[in-house]
């Protein structure tokens, strides 16, 4: 997986040995505020894509996929604060995306785009089903995110036979059955990430969940490819090059 289209500045590529996973861990370490890498154990299961900055000369970004299928969803990372044993009767594969991160200094909305043109070219080359994964919000205090939650409870739950169910003693209801605001100020509270998701037919939990050893809230997010309309699609082939 590689994209490279002449002059764009965000190339993206995959990791290749201990030094570009270290520079991802690294990364992911700044962007979540933690003052150390970032490691966990799912990396060595993980395919790690860095987007690299031509013009700075550094990592602008980065994030891993892993595949699943069928039961073994219930050995994703998500799986560790949600209850996904209703995924694992999806019918397709599976790829969960996570530790998407920006570095804290850059904020272009062409990094994005870098990210979703590797993602559909993963999603080509794996037959992908459905996208899934944690979309994290910055902290652990839900009333900040009050009318985003409030949004994302209204217009953008789950099927009731995908939903992901209450597992952690952290989970937050999104507030089902309140009035969400409808303002602009609610989706600028959500990550960009996120915002995509929900562009292209995406859904989340009823319910965060509070991460204290992150500092962040998320909600499990979840794609079904079949769901994006064929436009987009075309559009995100065109970002990688795919046919």
């Amino acid at each position: 997986m590689a994209v490279d289209a002449g002059a764009r500045r965000y190339v993206t590529r995959v990791a290749v040995g201990s030094e570009d996973i270290a520079a991802a861990q690294a990364l992911r370490g700044a962007a979540f505020g933690l003052g150390r890498p970032d490691i966990d154990g799912f990396d060595a299961r993980c395919t790690h894509v860095l987007i690299e900055d031509r013009r700075a000369a550094r990592l602008a970004g980065c994030f891993r996929l892993m595949p699943v299928q069928g039961a073994a969803v219930a050995a994703s990372y998500s799986a560790q604060f949600y209850d996904l044993s209703a995924l694992a009767a999806y019918p397709g594969p599976m790829t969960e995306l996570g530790r998407f991160c920006i570095h804290p200094a850059t904020r272009d909305p062409d990094i994005l785009r870098a990210a979703w043109g590797a993602i559909a070219a993963d999603v080509d080359a794996r037959g992908t089903a459905l996208l899934f994964g944690c979309t994290s919000f910055r902290g652990t205090d839900p009333a900040t995110y009050a009318a985003a939650f409030a949004a994302l409870a209204a217009r953008h739950l789950a099927p009731h036979e995908w939903a992901p169910r209450v597992r952690s003693t952290g989970a937050v209801p999104l507030g089902r059955g309140t009035a969400a605001p409808d303002t602009r100020a609610a989706y600028v509270l959500m990550p960009p990430l996120l915002r995509s998701y929900l562009g292209m037919g995406g859904w989340v939990s009823d319910h965060a969940v509070i991460d204290p050893a992150m500092n962040t809230l998320h909600v499990l997010t979840g794609l079904e490819i079949a769901a994006i309309p064929e436009a987009r699609r075309q559009r995100l082939r065109g970002l990688h090059g795919g046919a």
